[in-house]
């Protein structure tokens, strides 16, 4: 895939978002409707592969955004970035049965590396910035892996565009 067609995202897991699991909540509609705004736009200016990390919340999101967007417009891929094999075995039932959905309906699925370690999420948030050119965010300017990413990213003169959660 041509880095300059490639944009990936980062974004917060449930626990940090503010209606938690509740994805009927009036916020995280707004913030679904945001990730496909910003994937059409991005997609006008000519992006047609997305990479995403599969985590809960907000990666969920992006990947059904762009999923819906292959549908409607051509030569879209989707790329899953999988940390690790274990990555879904903790998650509830419908996560794990929503995550292994989402995977299956991917064009690339890329297992960053087969066992997990504390680095693992990190490796698999650069191997996403490092074959793109832009990177959306769910962020709200809490510390953790969606601001690791984001600074990442702007280190390597990546494009980042960022949703205010």
């Amino acid at each position: 895939m041509e880095k300059s067609k490639t944009c990936c995202f980062t974004g917060h897991r449930p626990n940090k978002l503010p209606w938690g699991e509740n994805e009927n909540a009036p916020e995280c509609l707004a913030l679904k409707a945001s990730i496909a705004r910003k994937v059409e736009e991005a997609y006008l200016r000519g992006y047609r592969h997305f990479i995403c990390g599969m985590a809960q919340g907000a990666d969920f999101y992006f990947c059904e955004a762009v999923q819906a967007l292959r549908d409607t417009y051509p030569g879209v891929t989707v790329e899953a970035a999988i940390p690790c094999e274990s990555q879904a075995n903790r998650w509830s039932r419908a996560d794990r049965e929503r995550y292994e959905r989402l995977v299956g309906l991917c064009d690339f699925e890329t297992m960053v590396q087969h066992h997990y370690d504390r680095g693992c999420m990190l490796r698999r948030n650069r191997y996403m910035v490092d074959r793109s050119s832009l990177l959306i965010a769910a962020f709200d300017g809490s510390k953790g892996g969606t601001l690791y990413t984001i600074t990442y990213a702007m280190k390597r003169g990546i494009e980042v565009e960022i949703i205010d959660v």
